[in-house]
């Protein structure tokens, strides 16, 4: 028997027309709530809509179906409101079910894990748990990890160690939960696994912290999107790495290594731990990437999310024009429709930041319409009219790539008084800046932590550290002009340690302080790289004590 997609069209037509009942009878329903007969009537034709799909097999819509179905059982005649977002759920899963079999119909091919998002939503108006973003993948989960891949690294105190590394592992956790520098959030959570996973080599938890950091490699190389079912999962790996303590023979959940699995499967990463994990469990590449699923999720549950993107585009377009109209009035060359012109095209793109909710960009531009309005060949505009407009149309533009980067948040953004933009962009001008020094500082860590490798994979050669403390000092200089002060000691500390222990000493440190050095480098690299100081805060305090506890490891004095 054929089934599946290549079957849906033997059924397409009596199927289709049957959901169409069930939605009509669901909407008349919603209006007129104590006629029990129609709501009766979409209980059945559901019924029917779910047996077919059950009869040729289309799992993911059968699914679907069946909660929609679940769901109208459960609504009483003469509903209250109380009830409007279940039936909400169910229109939206009807909806997105026809749009899915319409799919499935033209391209003949499967792919249940787009409706996972409406069979949540119907789960949830229920009150029932969700499914897993796996619930589709299969994999067996009892395969042993090599002996061969194992390096035991013992330490004098593993709860403390281990305490250490889920510290780490925390902070770039509430990175990724507040998605801010997700590369290096993630970079942060890998290093403390891979930590991990070297003390408790020949244990069941490090299976877990190998599995767990090839998913954070592949969450990393395949750009997976940070959904909330993602979050959830990595905080539900911070708390079976908090059963380690004292428990070192602890095993997790074959639903924790299920979903970790999935994340491997579904990247499809080139990165050593994601490929022998693969080679382990066997895992093939999926028909489908995350990226693909968003944007087919998108387009079932209806236009994309890719509106953003074109606005701030054609908003970037009427800016040039914009500009250019300045430029013929600034040299006198302008025709004497160019002034109304001018003064059009300023609302039309005030209206539009406002729209996008840029509503400082907005303001900025509104203000200079009364000036604008003044202008005319006779009266032509004075330099300093038009150098303040030069002023606000740079505002604008660095609001509008702030908007193109994706960089906006609400309330993120400080409204800006007409007549101060030039101030504004100025301030955006040093944020550049430290931007810059940002940078450069993260490339001497990052080159520092490159000449630690080589000189342990060398068994010593230091020639490989030649350079490393001047780097670093040169980091400590550019922390002064950031006025991170503490950051900065650090650093220099960690120079020191280099020049006196490493370059200085007869006899090559222990690799475990090695990996403790690096420890210390990753926490200021992490430190770094998260925008924390160009904003000011002090979110990120805990990650300089996280780097001061692994230069005290190293017997390096540092303040309190």
């Amino acid at each position: 028997m054929v089934t599946g997609a290549t079957s849906l069209g033997l059924v397409r037509d009596e199927l289709f027309a049957t959901m169409e009942e069930a939605e009509q009878s669901l909407e008349h329903f919603i209006i007129d709530r104590n006629n029990g007969g129609l709501l009766q009537q979409a209980v059945e034709n559901l019924k029917q809509v779910r047996g077919t799909l059950n009869l040729i097999e289309l799992v993911g819509a059968e699914l679907l179906a069946q909660e929609v179905l679940q769901l109208a059982m459960d609504i009483p005649v003469g509903a209250s409101e109380e009830r409007d977002s279940q039936m909400a759920a169910m229109s939206n899963g009807l909806y997105v079910l026809r749009r899915y079999l319409e799919s499935v119909d033209a391209s003949r091919q499967e792919m249940p894990e787009l409706l996972l998002p409406a069979i949540n939503a119907l789960r949830l108006a229920a009150s029932q748990p969700l499914l897993p973003e796996s619930f589709f993948f299969s994999a067996r989960l009892d395969h042993a990890r090599p002996v061969s891949l194992s390096h035991a690294r013992p330490v004098a105190d593993l709860n403390a160690e281990t305490r250490r590394m889920r510290h780490m592992y925390q902070i770039g956790l509430l990175g990724f939960l507040r998605e801010e520098n997700l590369a290096a959030s993630l970079r942060l959570m890998a290093r403390a696994l891979g930590r991990l996973e070297q003390l408790y080599a020949h244990l069941p938890a490090g299976r877990l912290c190998w599995i767990g950091g090839a998913a954070l490699e592949s969450q990393l190389d395949g750009q997976l999107l940070p959904r909330k079912s993602r979050k959830q999962l990595f905080s539900r790996l911070d708390r079976e790495l908090k059963q380690l303590l004292g428990n070192p023979d602890y095993e997790t959940s074959r639903s924790l290594l299920k979903e970790l699995l999935y994340l491997v499967a579904l990247a499809d990463s080139a990165g050593p731990l994601a490929m022998q994990v693969r080679e382990v469990f066997a895992l093939g590449a999926l028909p489908f990437t995350d990226h693909m699923l968003e944007e087919e999720s998108q387009r079932l549950a209806g236009p994309g999310q890719g509106v953003m993107r074109s606005l701030s585009s054609a908003i970037r377009e009427e800016l040039a024009s914009l500009k250019d109209l300045l430029d013929l009035i600034e040299r006198g060359t302008a025709p004497a429709e160019a002034f109304a012109n001018l003064h059009t095209l300023l609302g039309k793109l005030a209206k539009t930041l406002g729209m996008v909710g840029l509503s400082s960009a907005a303001n900025t531009l509104h203000a200079q319409l009364a000036v604008v309005l003044g202008w005319t060949q006779e009266q032509p505009a004075q330099a300093q009219e038009l150098l303040r407009l030069a002023d606000a149309v740079l505002y604008v533009e660095s609001m509008v790539a702030s908007l193109e980067k994706g960089e906006r948040r609400e309330g993120r953004l400080p409204p800006v008084a007409p007549g101060l933009e030039a101030e504004a962009f100025a301030n955006h001008q040093l944020t550049e800046a430290y931007i810059v020094v940002i940078d450069e500082a993260s490339a001497g860590l990052a080159l520092a932590k490159r000449a630690i490798t080589a000189y342990l994979e060398s068994n010593g050669e230091k020639l490989h550290l030649a350079n490393v403390p001047f780097s670093l000092q040169a980091v400590r200089g550019g922390l002064r002009f950031l006025e991170q002060e503490r950051a900065a000691e650090l650093i220099g500390a960690c120079a020191d340690f280099i020049q006196k222990q490493m370059l200085e000493s007869t006899q090559m440190p222990a690799e475990q302080m090695l990996e403790t050095l690096a420890d210390a480098l990753t926490s200021l690299e992490y430190y770094l790289d998260g925008g924390a100081i160009l904003r000011r805060d002090d979110s990120r305090a805990s990650v300089l004590d996280l780097a001061s506890e692994s230069v005290r490891a190293l017997g390096m004095p540092v303040a309190a």
